[in-house]
């Protein structure tokens, strides 16, 4: 009979059975999860889930349903009741007859091109201006800084009609009364974007920069190169604000002009609203065309809305 090969580690037998004195392994039950988390691995509760939902379902009805029904409304015929009981919400033969009415009606596409001119260059001046205010305010030294960013604050804290008067004497002496740049001018740049900017750039390590600065780079260099592609998220937010500030601009472009062919989108469309008022298929088809940029603007920078105005890590 030949001798029972032993395992080197071990020196127990080498046959299927095991060994004497040594304890079963046994096989622990597998653990069970449960089956909804938070972020933080936290359990939540089926009824906390419904509740959630719940609450984002009557939040997405309150802001999303209008818009929607304005959308239906639109594409209804002149067959079709808009003030049905119960209501509708499905057009039954769906026709943009309305759009082109609301096209033969007013200039509304030369009206659309003005609001779109007034909002690209509010844009960019705010883009840039809110910017190199926010760097200055936040990284620069200099005497004055703290009460620098007390005056933008304090600037935020006063109504629009309350100096409505003077920027209109402004514009009037300037010459800029009827014109798009007359338009442009007073929102330039906002204090609260401003602001943006500044706390972005203040949650930029510091480190960075004095690197930067030890390798010979300028603050131009500084700012260009390593403080404005670290808040991109923030930059698009403030593109977003002074897009929708004046796209839907009603009150100070209405003041200012008074040359029809210089009309914004929104005051051309006040003239639906009061030479055809009883005809709601033609004002909703005028608001889903205001609102259309919008969405489509939105829709392009959301990826970089999302991220927060407290963004400050740089990519190496």
């Amino acid at each position: 009979m030949s001798p029972t090969k032993k395992t080197p580690a071990t020196g127990a037998p080498a046959t299927g059975a095991p060994a004497t004195g040594t304890p079963a392994v046994r096989t622990s039950a597998p653990v069970r999860r449960p089956r909804f988390t938070d972020d933080n691995g936290r359990r939540i509760r089926v009824w906390e889930l419904v509740l959630r939902y719940a609450l984002l379902l009557a939040v997405l009805a309150l802001t999303v349903g209008p818009f929607l029904w304005q959308l239906s409304t639109s594409l209804k015929g002149p067959a079709e009741d808009i003030f049905s009981s119960p209501p509708r919400f499905l057009p039954g033969h769906p026709t943009l007859h309305n759009y082109e009415r609301v096209s033969a009606t007013i200039p509304v596409w030369d009206y659309a091109l003005n609001s779109l001119k007034v909002a690209a260059a509010n844009v960019v001046t705010n883009c840039a201006g809110s910017a190199l205010a926010g760097y200055a305010l936040a990284r620069l030294r200099y005497r004055g800084r703290r009460v620098a960013s007390l005056v933008f604050v304090l600037a935020m804290l006063v109504p629009v009609e309350g100096i409505v008067i003077a920027q209109f004497t402004t514009m009037r002496e300037l010459g800029l009364n009827n014109t798009l740049v007359g338009v442009v001018l007073p929102g330039a740049i906002g204090a609260m974007n401003v602001l943006l900017m500044r706390n972005a750039f203040l949650n930029l390590p510091y480190e960075i920069e004095e690197a930067a600065y030890v390798d010979g780079a300028n603050v131009w260099q500084r700012f260009l190169r390593i403080a404005l592609p670290s808040v991109k998220g923030t930059l698009a937010v403030v593109a977003i604000f002074a897009f929708m500030g004046a796209w839907d601009d009603f009150l100070w472009p209405l003041i200012v002009l008074s040359d029809p062919s210089r009309f914004t989108l929104t005051i051309g469309l006040n003239y639906l609203h009061g030479t055809f008022a009883n005809d709601e298929r033609l004002v909703a088809a005028g608001t889903v065309i205001a609102v259309a940029p919008l969405i489509a603007l939105f829709a392009c920078l959301q990826r970089y809305f999302f991220r927060g105005v407290g963004e400050g890590a740089v990519k190496g």
